[in-house]
């Protein structure tokens, strides 16, 4: 069995699936695994938590570390790692493949020190220096307590945590965690972490201003008006994206009743192409919670046990519920889709701005006539933003899934690549 991304789902998947006496390949992008939620901080190290699941899961399986996935036949993967182009077959598949940063256009938004707010966390974790720059870190959900206790914890200044849903639905969630204990201690242990940072609700970023680089924001408050906050560097967090991409060169169908698609399953996770199963943020943004109930049951369900998986059904929906509520109490203000003027960069990769494609009735036409979506993300960031907009459908993968060295491309079908079978 082969399980495609080592965040905390497919960890998961991994070690319920070698406890079940199978053998497990584990695959990933990254040269650790852990994910984003647990990605190895050079500083700080990987939490106990997460050392745990990382080592509980490599003791059963088969690590392929560093390897991205260029495309996908009935039963087996093409990858592309350091020493070349391979092979990877697999009689069972669970797609761990999480999700992405959903990053909405507003005037600077492509100024050098604007990133994501998990982008940034991914960054100082792997040593970019942060230590006393002014920060300030807006968007959306519990993700950005996280985000900027990591930063302080690394020497930033935050100068203030801008959460764009209203003080009334934040109250209510923050109520909402009594019927979590571990939940609401977590919650706490961030604040008590943040004591003395700025949590403002009911305010978003509506530009960033700057002379090479970003230097100040304009806030937009609740009442209507207009700040501006001096920074050095702005970290700013919609959501998330579910990574279907690979779901979709496997013909797994998906569930596109919002404007972000999520990958299609039954009770057992089990997806509408055979023997191919989905877990975690993939089926839908969740939390790392819902994320390891679901790879528990994947990786037994793909492996015949589903009677141990049945017990873990109520767990599962629980979370989901949890997960259901977050949602609400955090679901985007509306004046968040307008920010973008005509003159805004939408596409960063191709420097095409909003206006260019005023005309196009579609995602394809626009590429074809203005490159938008032709860069290194592959239409990941311009892609999900317009889809969010409502300006335009979630663009279909296709294979390469990522950019990939020509010399992959000539060895990738090639009978000399080494095969691994799982």
């Amino acid at each position: 069995m082969l399980v495609c991304g080592a965040g905390p789902a497919g960890l998961a998947a991994a070690r319920a699936a070698a406890s079940q006496g199978v053998r497990v390949g584990l695959i990933d992008a990254q040269p650790r695994p852990g994910g984003q939620v647990w990605r190895h901080d050079l500083r700080f190290g990987t939490p106990g938590p997460a050392r745990r699941a990382v080592a509980a899961a490599l003791a059963g399986a088969d690590w392929l570390g560093g390897a991205s996935i260029v495309a996908a036949e009935p039963g087996e993967l093409l990858l592309e790692r350091a020493d070349g182009a391979a092979r990877v077959r697999y009689a069972r598949l669970v797609l761990a493949t999480g999700a992405r940063e959903l990053l909405l256009p507003f005037p600077g938004w492509t100024l050098p020190g604007v990133t994501g707010a998990g982008g940034l966390q991914a960054l100082v974790k792997q040593g970019w220096p942060i230590a006393g720059r002014r920060v300030v870190v807006a968007g959306s959900g519990p993700l950005l307590l996280a985000v900027a206790a990591g930063l302080r914890r690394h020497g930033a200044h935050i100068v203030a945590i801008l959460e764009q849903a209203p003080a009334a639905r934040v109250r209510a969630f923050a109520w909402s965690l009594v019927a979590s204990p571990a939940t609401a201690a977590q919650a706490l242990r961030l604040r008590l972490a943040l004591v003395g940072v700025p949590y403002r609700c009911g305010e978003f970023v509506q530009a960033a201003h700057g002379d090479g680089r970003v230097q100040a924001v304009t806030i937009h408050t609740p009442r209507g008006r207009l700040q501006r906050l001096e920074c050095e560097q702005l970290a700013v967090g919609y959501g998330l994206v579910p990574n279907v991409e690979l779901a979709q060169l496997l013909g797994c169908r998906l569930d596109r009743s919002g404007p972000h698609a999520s990958v299609a399953t039954d009770a057992r996770l089990r997806t509408s192409t055979p023997e191919i199963y989905a877990a975690g943020e993939v089926r839908g943004v969740g939390g790392a919670a819902a994320a390891r109930i679901e790879g528990v049951i994947a990786g037994l369900a793909a492996c015949g046990a589903d009677a141990a998986a049945e017990r873990l059904r109520g767990a599962q929906l629980r979370a989901r519920r949890f997960a259901a509520e977050v949602a609400r109490c955090f679901s985007l203000d509306a004046r968040l889709y307008t920010l973008a003027a005509p003159e805004t960069i939408v596409c960063r990769c191709e420097d095409v701005p909003f206006a260019a494609l005023a005309g196009y009735g579609d995602a394809r036409a626009a590429k074809l006539a203005t490159r938008c979506g032709m860069g290194a993300c592959q239409g990941r960031i311009c892609g999900d933003a317009l889809a969010a907009l409502g300006r335009y459908a979630q663009p279909a993968a296709a294979a390469p899934v990522f950019p990939v060295r020509l010399a992959t491309l000539t060895d990738i079908w090639s009978e000399s690549q080494p095969v691994t079978s799982t």
